[in-house]
């Protein structure tokens, strides 16, 4: 009898120790979770405090490097102040009359009704220039050049082209210019002349465009297929220097152009085919 009641105290010790122990098991297990949210490292966290830190800033100290400076507005203004341009200086009415005629040029220029150009073949058809014959009535303007060219039976014309590459054409407004600039002036058989220091005539210069001349109120609204450069000897220089006179002044307006130079003829104008005209010019001279 006392055997059988110490093996039954002997169970509920073990039955008590497995509850016990299982009740023990389970309070380990639910702390362990809390236990490494609590173990983490704060390291991370304090240096990603540190690099969200901003320098303080302060709007109205002066900004340094590439940024626009700062400008201030008094509280107390009601409305924003205007930059106004300086007034324009008070003039004479012969001051403003001198400056409405110096931009009286920039105006447009009205329209005038431009003829129907010729076809791009009528441009080149002249082979040489036609120069007209003397005139004795005639008399020089004062700002014209004295064209003084002897009779035909003793005059002899030495010619060169300068024509627009096709199929572009001369502006009559950048030919006048150059014409210009190369000291050219619209004058008798309304073509161009070359003055020399005492205002004769030593080149000129009529268009390819039949019949040659120009329009001085016309010339700016037209286009032209070129120019035809001559020089009538004997004139004022002698003969040689003419014809150098002639090709230096060819190059030139082709500089300020941009066409082609020709013979009168209509062949390239190549260095060798400037010493045989220089040749014959020669030749002629001395026969």
């Amino acid at each position: 009898m006392t055997g059988v009641t110490g093996l039954s105290e002997l169970r509920w010790a073990l039955l008590i120790f497995g509850v016990l122990f299982f009740v023990g098991l389970t309070l380990w297990e639910l702390r362990r979770p809390r236990q490494a949210r609590n173990n983490e490292p704060t390291t991370p966290t304090r240096a990603r405090d540190v690099s969200l830190e901003l320098p303080e800033m302060h709007a109205r100290e002066p900004i340094a490097g590439r940024n626009p400076p700062l400008i201030e507005m008094p509280d107390d203004l009601d409305e924003v102040p205007v930059l106004e341009a300086p007034p324009a200086p008070l003039e004479s009415p012969a001051a403003d009359a001198a400056a409405d005629a110096e931009l009286e040029p920039l105006a447009p220029e009205p329209l005038v009704p431009q003829p129907e150009p010729p076809p791009a073949e009528a441009a080149f058809e002249v082979a040489s220039p036609d120069v007209p014959s003397g005139d004795s009535s005639w008399a020089p303007g004062p700002t014209e050049p004295l064209v003084e060219w002897p009779p035909d039976e003793e005059r002899r014309v030495v010619a060169l082209r300068l024509v627009a590459p096709l199929p572009e054409r001369f502006a009559g407004r950048s030919l006048r210019q150059a014409l210009a600039a190369e000291g050219f002036v619209l004058g008798r058989f309304d073509i161009f002349h070359k003055p020399d220091e005492e205002r004769r005539a030593v080149l000129s210069a009529a268009s390819l465009n039949r019949p040659g001349t120009f329009d001085a109120e016309t010339m700016d609204s037209q286009h032209f297929g070129g120019l035809s450069l001559f020089a009538v000897l004997p004139g004022p220089m002698p003969p040689p220097a003419a014809f150098e006179e002639l090709v230096t002044t060819a190059r030139s307006l082709n500089n300020r152009l941009c066409g082609v130079l020709q013979d009168e003829r209509g062949a390239p104008l190549t260095p060798a085919r400037i010493a045989t005209l220089r040749e014959r010019l020669a030749d002629g001279a001395s026969s």
